[in-house]
């Protein structure tokens, strides 16, 4: 026995067979040209027609008469049986995957003939198509002009084995019904036996258990799982309705159904229907596939037509559209596709409904209801089948569309080679690569001998000549030179003293130990040209504090929150975990109605004091639906004074795909102002791989590196 999960990925596959490519009323039935274009491209093309599609289109319309979607019986296309004896039928096991299809074909015109249906009916126009397809797939190239050729075989094969009765047809099918309760879906299972087969209440509801109601009709085994009728939507019946899906579910694992009703009084739908949460529901119990195979019956359908909007008589197929469509939306966004589209089946089961000279119950519309349902479930179950036999691993998906953009490896290797090891200083990775020995040419002690200087008022700095002003501005300037490179060379002295002593950095330097800054103010966010009067920037001001953790608002003018105006915030710290090892975070958080966004860097290095530095990060950002994550780890080695190397390794993941990677960059500095950096990465990923590299010539200014004045040239490949 199948399971649920087997089931469900069954139906999926069937329904590919439904959508593979859309019929009007004279494409491949009136053009026999049609025939030579599959005989010339063989089955690689039609291949690709059985996935062309992602829409079902297996729905008859429910006002729809079948006399008038007839056409002529002579066009319609068959594959010829694989023998004309009809013992060979019995030997499916033996038989290739081409003579079973060619079975199946002759089997369900077998069921046609049985039941009075006319073979150009569009409904089974699509169904004998998409047969022609699998057969033309399962065929092999010297069987294609057999399928191409000899077609109407299998009609003339059906018809005696149909007057014969050799071999005895065997086919049945399992149907599954849910709906609500009172909507008539033991009624219409006693309607279709034409008997008594479950009791029924037209006040309280008849079923309590689940169970399995089995008949037979013109030879037909058929099969009904009758379920407990579900409770109106409210927030006090989810809890039960849950129950009773969940009975279902479990009894569905030893009897898998082929197909589904779904039960909805036609009479009862209108503008307020509000059955959306109950519809979700059963798509959260049993997963978006369900709708797959599901028919959507509408109950009381020869029921009095209400009246129009401005009191006028509507028809009766604009109604039962209006209806259906209604309810096909809810599904729609039950499921998250629109693109699906369940067939409709209009029953009535009332006692005075009107009948032909057969007695077979007749809808306003003229159909005979109940030989409409076996049509739609033998044509449901023959696809399956078929599909079984194929065994087709692609399969058509509900929800909501997948996200089938991938990353550009291009764009991945080139921000991968701009991804460095963290500064531990908090300054570039041009000043954190600086050592004493590097500035010891230069007379540190200048600055300390530089004879006082005057600073000029405003008022007296005006009555400067101008020449005098730019002797002036030049002297601060210098003077303000060497400050910094004062500082600069404490610092490194300080960072350098720290390494050699092993001090923390709570006891080095305490001493010179600063005071604890005082709070500042951030500037005020930028106030927009136009604005309201309440315009919100003075409730978000920003302190920078001693704290680690710097905090910041996230202005979005445009975002769902007009009155507030601030849709995420933004952290940033960078703090030194134990000696020599330093951690950043920074990152950003939007959200709104629809979107939620964020994009985070988190990255760790370990600087050994006479060795390597190495360096760990993880980036997070969101793309749409989908999160793309990446790990990365650098190592950094210092081989000569003025050469530096640095290697690096990279994955990254987007949704279930992968991408690895791996750089290698080497910097060559040849004076203090000149430097030369050259680097090369691969990425690769789903049988792609991408190759690049960049050359980048910097040259510096001569006040560097109190102050990074750089010129840069970079070329890349």
């Amino acid at each position: 026995m199948m399971s649920v999960k087997d089931w469900i990925f069954s139906q999926l596959l069937s329904k590919s067979f439904a959508s593979a490519r859309p019929l009007s009323g004279g494409t491949y039935f009136e053009e026999e040209s049609f025939h030579d274009e599959f005989g010339n491209r063989g089955s690689a093309h039609t291949t690709n027609l059985m996935h062309a599609s992602a829409v079902a289109d297996t729905s008859v319309s429910p006002g729809g008469n079948p006399e008038s979607q007839n056409h002529s019986s002579s066009q319609i296309n068959v594959v010829e049986n694989s023998s004309n004896q009809p013992h060979r039928v019995n030997l499916d096991r033996k038989l290739n995957p081409l003579s079973k299809i060619e079975n199946l074909q002759i089997k369900f015109l077998r069921l046609l003939r049985r039941f009075g249906q006319m073979q150009d009916n569009l409904m089974v126009a699509k169904v004998l198509y998409r047969m022609h397809l699998a057969t033309l797939i399962s065929a092999g190239e010297s069987d294609i002009k057999r399928a191409n050729i000899r077609r109407d075989t299998a009609r003339a094969i059906a018809a005696e084995q149909e007057i014969t009765g050799v071999p005895e047809l065997d086919f049945s099918f399992r149907v599954l019904v849910l709906g609500k309760t009172g909507v008539g879906k033991s009624s219409t299972i006693n309607s279709i036996f034409d008997e008594t087969k479950v009791m029924t209440d037209a006040f309280y509801p008849a079923t309590d258990n689940v169970q399995e109601i089995v008949g037979t009709f013109n030879g037909i085994k058929v099969s009904f799982i009758d379920t407990p009728g579900l409770l109106p939507s409210s927030a006090g019946t989810v809890g039960k309705n849950r129950k009773i899906l969940y009975k279902v579910k479990k009894f569905l694992r030893k009897h898998p159904p082929d197909m589904v009703l779904y039960f909805e009084r036609l009479d009862l739908i209108n503008n307020g229907y509000s059955d959306f949460p109950l519809l979700k529901l059963i798509t959260k119990v049993f997963g978006s596939a369900i709708w797959f195979n599901t028919i959507l019956v509408m109950t009381h359908s020869s029921s009095a037509l209400p009246e129009g909007a401005n009191g006028s008589p509507v028809t009766y197929e604009s109604y039962v559209a209006q209806c259906t469509n209604l309810v096909q939306h809810y599904i729609h966004q039950a499921v998250a596709d629109p693109k699906l589209e369940n067939p409709v089946l209009l029953v009535e089961n009332h006692a005075q409904c009107r009948t032909d000279i057969n007695g077979e119950k007749i809808l306003p519309n003229g159909q005979v209801w109940r030989f409409q349902f076996f049509l739609l479930c033998m044509c449901t179950k023959i696809l399956a089948d078929v599909n079984t036999l194929l065994k087709f691993q692609d399969s058509i998906e509900l929800g909501p569309p997948s996200n089938q953009r991938l990353p550009s490896l291009p764009h991945l290797l080139s921000a991968f080679l701009r991804n460095h090891i963290m500064s531990t200083t908090g300054d570039s990775n041009d000043i954190d690569e600086l050592t004493l020995s590097d500035l010891e040419e230069e007379e540190y002690d200048e600055y300390e001998q530089l004879p006082p200087i005057r600073i000029l008022t405003k008022s007296q700095f005006e009555k400067l000549s101008n020449n005098q002003k730019k002797d002036y501005l030049d002297e601060l300037d210098y003077r303000e030179t060497l400050f910094l490179k004062k500082q600069l060379i404490e610092d490194i002295r300080r960072r350098e003293k720290k390494h050699s002593k092993g001090e923390t950095s709570a006891l080095d330097g305490s001493e010179n130990l600063e005071e604890t800054p005082e709070p500042v103010a951030l500037p005020d966010m930028a106030v927009p040209l136009s604005f309201d009067p309440d315009y919100p920037v003075h409730r978000y001001r920003c302190v920078i504090t001693s704290d680690q953790w710097l905090a910041r608002p996230v202005l979005d003018p445009h975002g769902w929150d007009h009155d507030v105006g601030f849709d995420g915030i933004n952290l940033d710290t960078t703090v030194e975990v134990r000696k020599n090892v330093h951690a950043s975070v920074s990152g950003q958080m939007s959200k709104d109605k629809q979107d939620f966004s964020i994009q985070s860097q988190c990255a760790a290095a370990f600087a050994h004091p006479r060795g390597p530095t190495y360096g760990v990060g993880v980036d997070v950002q969101s793309s749409g639906e989908e999160m793309i994550y990446t790990v990365h780890g650098n190592t950094k080695l210092r081989t000569l004074k003025h050469n530096c190397t640095e290697c690096g390794l990279s994955a990254t993941s987007f949704g279930n795909k992968y991408f690895f990677g791996a750089k290698l960059e080497d910097s060559i500095s040849v004076s203090k102002r000149l430097k030369f950096v050259i680097n090369g990465g691969r990425m690769g990923g789903l049988g792609q791989v991408a190759y690049g590299g960049s050359f980048e010539t910097t040259f510096r200014g001569k006040d560097y590196p109190v102050r990074n004045d750089k010129l840069s040239q970079s070329s890349g490949l």
